[in-house]
């Protein structure tokens, strides 16, 4: 089960971190895209789905990392949108 929190919390980092990507704070699709992408890719790090292929460990947490992954990017793309 993910923590709601840490999924909001990532989430609106990675908004944030889109803006600074992007250079601007204004709503558009490129953002949101920007947003969404960094979400996961934040989220999957914070999850530790990050790991060697060949490991038994990323088959181990996969379980955790979809999840953290899918719900971050989905906060950073609504909140994107919000802007």
């Amino acid at each position: 089960m993910i923590d709601p929190t840490k999924a909001f919390t990532i989430g609106v980092a990675a908004n944030e971190m889109s803006k600074q990507i992007t250079g601007t704070s204004e709503t558009s699709a490129s953002r949101t895209v920007v947003a969404t992408g960094t979400g996961a890719a934040m989220g999957a790090v914070a999850s530790g789905g990050i790991v060697v292929v060949a490991s038994v460990a990323s088959v181990a947490t996969a379980p955790i990392t979809i999840p953290l992954t899918v719900g971050c990017a989905i906060v950073a793309g609504i909140a994107s949108l919000f802007d």
